[in-house]
């Protein structure tokens, strides 16, 4: 932050609205992520690495992490929540480079989400595979994948509506993302994943609910069936 230019790029990024019923009380990205991120895009500012790069080496070392979940060996898991922790702050440093370098496009915005989802999946799927494979009861892979389901149906229904109402306002996944990451990390550190499965199921159970009822119940637009 060494001119007035970078320093704006740099506030703009943080300060990046996230999703309303998250951003107010806890800013992961905020707080941790994206001032990590800055040093890294400083880096690369000058380089030719693009942002989509940064984005496919978000996915990739998720990924890694992923893997040392699926291992099911627990001195594994504290390096799975490191890899995923380093994850997230890479998939910030993604669009702060695109605007640092004013070449943001559709495409890059859409690989993101494309990404990140994936990434998502395997990590639920993982994670369920690890502590099935350490504890050997199959509930664990099991509530792993009904938790990734109805996780996939929250995001699902957050998408359509946000694309129904039109409203920007209503936020963005970043903000619950990076929070849901840092969770990951944190019961992975102190070997506690089956806490982060029932954690996943009963939170995307409770917003999934919640985004039916505002669809149905919202004061704005209404469907129309006829």
């Amino acid at each position: 932050m060494q001119n007035f230019t970078t320093k704006t790029e740099y506030l703009k990024a943080v300060k990046k609205a996230g999703h309303p019923l998250i951003s107010h009380f806890i800013k992961v990205n905020a707080w941790i992520n994206r001032p990590l991120a800055w040093p890294l895009v400083q880096a690369l500012k000058p380089t030719k690495v693009t942002p989509n790069q940064v984005s496919v080496a978000s996915f990739l070392i998720g990924t890694a992490g992923a893997v040392c979940f699926s291992t099911g060996r627990t001195s594994w898991f504290i390096a799975a929540g490191i890899l995923v922790q380093l994850s997230s702050i890479v998939d910030c440093a993604d669009g702060m480079l695109a605007r640092a370098k004013d070449i943001k496009t559709e495409y890059g915005k859409y690989l993101d989400i494309f990404l990140d989802r994936i990434l998502e999946f395997l990590l639920f799927a993982s994670i369920g595979l690890g502590v099935y494979r350490a504890s050997g009861q199959n509930i664990w892979l099991i509530l792993a994948l009904l938790a990734s389901a109805v996780y996939f149906l929250h995001v699902t229904l957050y998408y359509i509506t946000i694309h129904y109402f039109q409203n920007k306002t209503r936020g963005d996944t970043s903000e619950s993302r990076a929070l849901l990451l840092f969770l990951i990390m944190a019961f992975a550190v102190i070997n506690q994943l089956d806490i982060a499965i029932w954690t996943l199921l009963v939170v995307s159970s409770l917003i999934s609910l919640y985004i039916i009822l505002d669809f149905f119940l919202s004061p704005g637009k209404k469907p129309n069936y006829s």
